[in-house]
């Protein structure tokens, strides 16, 4: 296992919620960062790993708005099938009243474009990365707070009009029952879909869908601790499914691995972090040469990566 900092000396106090993805055989992480979470100085940090060290971090995205006092959270990377590389992020005075904004770019993240605004009550992937559907949608888990926390998805066709076109499906589950937000996606060989993610009933969520996300069953609590804190997942190149949370009900430490083979049942396998403090919000992937390489808040004050190789979690 290979543990690093992405960057030894932060630019700003305040880091959290990496996304990363590997392009044109190289990684890089984004995060929002600043002087505090809701600051109106915080926006979207990027830094590349080339030739086996981390780029010092540049700026790649801000509020754009700073008379609303806005602030930028939960930045998203994902690379589709033909090459374009999306940097999704979200802007708003809090949580519960943000909106969803996206970047493009097609030179693997050297030059981006404009940011524009997604459609009225579209957020995109709230925290987790998407997954591309055999026709080219792409699906996003998503969530919302206010009024509660719900789950919902959304389908984008990206080359339907110049930005695409979107749509959502209705919330997913009854916030009095199970409070729930940030779903990440698991492929099953069936074709299944299944989402898993936070709640506020101190385990993970489950829900399942069999027709590509535009319809979702009933959501359930699965016998996974949850101490209110952003988890992440993955399907393996070999079928099994990986997971990356705080096996807790209380406190985001531990940070751990588990694997499983239906989704359902998780047995851990690595802790990556066993000291007191806050080790969370992972983001995690599986590289074009079977690599695990995950990335996560680490005490608020920088963004930790790590490199595991799949016989690590046998």
């Amino acid at each position: 296992m290979q543990t690093e900092s992405v960057c030894k000396n932060p630019p700003t106090p305040f880091c959290h919620a990496s996304s990363l993805c590997e392009v044109n055989g190289e990684l890089i992480v984004v995060w929002f960062g600043g002087s505090y979470e809701g600051c109106s100085d915080v926006g979207i940090w990027l830094s590349r790993k080339e030739n086996g060290m981390w780029s010092h971090p540049h700026l790649v995205a801000t509020a754009e708005d700073p008379l609303k006092r806005s602030s930028c959270y939960n930045p998203v990377l994902f690379l589709d099938s033909k090459g374009v590389l999306y940097l999704f992020y979200k802007v708003g005075t809090e949580p519960s009243l943000w909106h969803g904004r996206v970047k493009k770019s097609i030179d693997f993240g050297k030059s981006w474009t404009d940011s524009h605004d997604l459609p009225e009550g579209i957020f995109g992937p709230v925290k987790n990365k998407p997954v591309e559907l055999k026709d080219g949608t792409i699906l996003c888990a998503s969530s919302a707070e206010l009024g509660g926390w719900k789950v919902h998805f959304e389908r984008f066709q990206p080359d339907e009009g110049a930005e695409g076109i979107w749509w959502k499906t209705t919330d997913c589950n009854d916030p009095s029952e199970i409070g729930a937000i940030q779903p990440s996606l698991l492929i099953h060989k069936n074709g299944m879909l299944q989402a898993i993610g936070r709640t506020q009933n101190e385990r993970m969520f489950t829900i399942e869908s069999r027709d590509e996300g535009k319809s979702w069953g009933p959501m359930r609590l699965l016998p996974v601790e949850n101490p209110n804190s952003g988890t992440d997942a993955l399907t393996l190149k070999d079928g099994r499914f990986l997971l990356v949370y705080n096996p807790s009900t209380q406190a985001r430490t531990p940070l751990s691995v588990a694997v499983s083979t239906d989704g359902l049942h998780w047995e851990r396998r690595i802790d990556l972090e066993t000291d007191k403090g806050q080790f969370s919000y992972p983001a995690v992937i599986q590289g074009v040469d079977g690599a695990i390489h995950l990335s996560y808040t680490w005490q608020t004050t920088h963004i930790r990566y790590v490199k595991l190789l799949p016989d690590e979690i046998y």
